[in-house]
């Protein structure tokens, strides 16, 4: 698991049924892509953020596939419809095999 990884997660406390949210996921990761080398001259090994992942209540809001050239604390921003009350769940997949997850609640207003 890679030190100092902290998931940061924005989602309204509350909305109406049906209404569109605005969605900021962001999480504090070192990012190494694997091809710079280092003070001994050895490639450093990769370590992204390979896949992040959103769902709502079990049902999945978006899946994305990331490569070495993401950037180092990747965030994302995007929308979600909000059928009911509920609760998002958020997972960022590590190289090393770690899952780094949170969640939110959303009430229906």
């Amino acid at each position: 698991m890679a030190k100092g990884v902290k998931p940061r997660v924005k989602v309204p406390k509350k909305a109406a049924a049906g209404d569109v949210i605005t969605i900021k996921a962001l999480i504090s990761h070192k990012m190494e892509s694997g091809q710079r080398k280092g003070k001994d001259g050895n490639l450093i090994p990769r370590s992204i953020i390979n896949r992040f992942t959103c769902a709502f209540n079990g049902e999945n809001v978006i899946d994305v596939q990331l490569e070495p050239a993401i950037s180092t604390n990747p965030y994302f921003q995007f929308e979600a419809i909000v059928p009911e009350a509920g609760e998002f769940q958020f997972a960022w997949h590590d190289d090393d095999g770690s899952v780094y997850e949170t969640k939110k609640k959303i009430k229906i207003a």
